[in-house]
């Protein structure tokens, strides 16, 4: 291991100094990204791995199935948590495709990302459950926007507060 990491700092460092690095003799089948022909090569294969838009919107979309979960066992710690990291990825995803900026920010980001947070983080569960729902709205908003529509048709966004009788149990 530590044999590989001195070979692909060294490999990195001729690179930048302008040096054409040797691949490393002792590749194996699995190194996909190390057996490269170079780090333009490498970038390129990172970039098709780390893809547009989609992975980010994946992620987003089970961080907010946790947020769920979070509220309806009380968990405003856990629920403000995800609510956090649903914005991180969706900046990661803006930076791989800023085309979706423009809608994410206007719809999500600056008018109720704060407000959402805020009300998460009260501690009051009709404040928070209300807030998911603003989220909820909101994301549809921004599928519209980005004219995908069919988003907003999944089980995802059938998600709810737990109705009175389920909170009584």
């Amino acid at each position: 291991m530590l044999r590989k990491l001195a070979t692909l700092s060294l490999g990195l460092f001729l690179a930048s100094c302008g040096e054409a690095a040797e691949k490393p003799a002792d590749l194996k089948p699995t190194d996909w990204l190390l057996s490269a022909q170079s780090d333009e090569d490498r970038f390129r294969l990172l970039q098709k791995q780390l893809r547009g838009f989609d992975q980010p919107m994946w992620e987003v979309g089970e961080r907010f199935q946790r947020l769920h979960d979070a509220l309806t066992r009380g968990n405003h710690e856990l629920a403000s948590y995800q609510w956090e990291k649903i914005r991180t990825t969706i900046e990661n995803g803006i930076a791989k495709r800023p085309a979706r900026a423009e809608n994410a920010e206007a719809l999500f980001l600056k008018p109720v990302w704060k407000d959402i947070d805020t009300e998460i983080r009260s501690g009051d569960p009709k404040r928070a459950w209300a807030a998911f729902d603003r989220a909820k709205t909101a994301c549809q908003g921004c599928h519209a926007a980005e004219k995908v529509p069919y988003m907003n048709n999944q089980p995802l966004f059938e998600l709810a507060a737990p109705s009175a009788s389920a909170a009584a149990r």
